[in-house]
């Protein structure tokens, strides 16, 4: 994805991306209306994307979200990841963010925003639940991330994610709403369904991007591999985030263009949630004297959700019309532009690190 990927030092120089990057925010725009406009011409495009589902999973989607994820993890240097293991200062606040606050944090949205709402209000915490294990490793890499923690830290959130996403789900939805004497609902979902979703979406681009830089070394050295091998896959990273996009808007656009106000009362606690964590992370990792690229990492794996696994559990408890499922659907489409713009951000913040 980024063009200078060829010359390393590049990539250290504060606040730039590449020309492709820089435009991002214009080819995901035209991605969303071109997902619109398809989703309104086709209306069977839904009935059409279901035959080519297997076991829940959209076929389509996973390839995009495959694609997406691949070349990113082709460039980790899997050689240094046990510098990040080792690195508590930044693994301890990483897993408390995630675990701990984050959904905490979208409960107390999802009933201070939507108190009169409950299926999209069970619908955010869902949200809140799932974290990231896809996306974040795009954002990470466009803010000059540290790749090698940011695939330590996604790793660890699918192994917490197959552990603790039905526990959870019982315990904001079930056990304490009755403790505070509000109402209850609850989630049905096995840790086998929640790990299939983590092989598919992290388990297989990341065996794939290992095997890459495994054979890429041995048979051409690392020089010839970064230099010449990444460059040339990195676009397919943008390819696969824009078909993605567009396939998303396409099956979910009506839904969204006929429920305008809903859409809003939704967007509006996700709004609130993504730059509370994205800024509260951030913060923490200057307070704790993280470098920059690890606090951007630990900033924006704290932000991000997994869309994928919060719509599959909405749709397969609620229905796909529900308005839990609605409201599953609604966050990525917020997501998206929001993080896209926190990169931005992050680059400029980026000076008030001191490495």
């Amino acid at each position: 994805m980024r063009q200078a990927e060829a010359q390393p030092a590049a990539r250290e120089r504060p606040g730039r991306l590449s020309a492709v990057d820089r435009f991002l925010p214009v080819w995901i725009g035209l991605a969303m209306a071109a997902g619109l406009v398809l989703g309104r011409v086709f209306p069977g495009l839904h009935d059409l994307l279901a035959v080519v589902e297997v076991d829940g999973v959209s076929l389509p989607i996973a390839l995009g979200l495959l694609l997406m994820m691949y070349p990113v993890l082709a460039k980790v240097r899997y050689d240094r990841l046990d510098t990040v293991t080792r690195d508590y200062r930044m693994l301890i606040p990483s897993l408390a963010l995630n675990w701990i606050v984050g959904p905490a944090l979208m409960f107390l949205l999802a009933w201070a925003l939507l108190p009169d709402l409950p299926e999209y209000r069970t619908g955010l915490i869902i949200v809140g639940l799932a974290r990231c294990i896809a996306m974040v490793v795009i954002w990470n890499d466009l803010a000059c991330g540290d790749r090698e923690a940011a695939a330590v830290l996604v790793a660890l959130n699918s192994v917490f994610q197959v552990l603790l996403f039905s526990v959870l789900g019982w315990f904001y939805l079930e056990v304490l709403p009755g403790w505070l004497g509000l109402p209850q609902s609850g989630i049905d979902v096995s840790a086998l369904d929640i790990a299939k979703n983590v092989l598919i979406f992290l388990g297989i681009p990341l065996a794939a991007g290992y095997v890459t830089r495994v054979l890429g070394e041995r048979t051409s050295g690392r020089e010839a591999y970064e230099g010449r091998f990444l460059p040339r896959i990195g676009p397919v990273t943008l390819y696969g985030l824009l078909f993605t996009i567009v396939l998303l808007f396409a099956l979910q656009g009506e839904s969204v263009t006929e429920q305008p106000l809903d859409v809003a009362r939704i967007a509006l606690p996700l709004l609130v949630y993504f730059a509370l964590m994205w800024g509260l992370s951030l913060l923490l990792g200057r307070a704790i004297r993280l470098p920059y690229a690890r606090a951007a990492t630990l900033s924006f794996t704290a932000a991000g959700n997994n869309f994928e696994l919060a719509i599959a559990v909405a749709i397969g408890v609620f229905g796909a019309t529900s308005g839990q499922a609605l409201a599953g659907v609604v966050g990525p489409l917020i997501e998206v532009p929001v993080l896209v713009g926190l990169v931005y951000v992050s680059l400029w913040a980026r000076r008030f690190f001191a490495t």
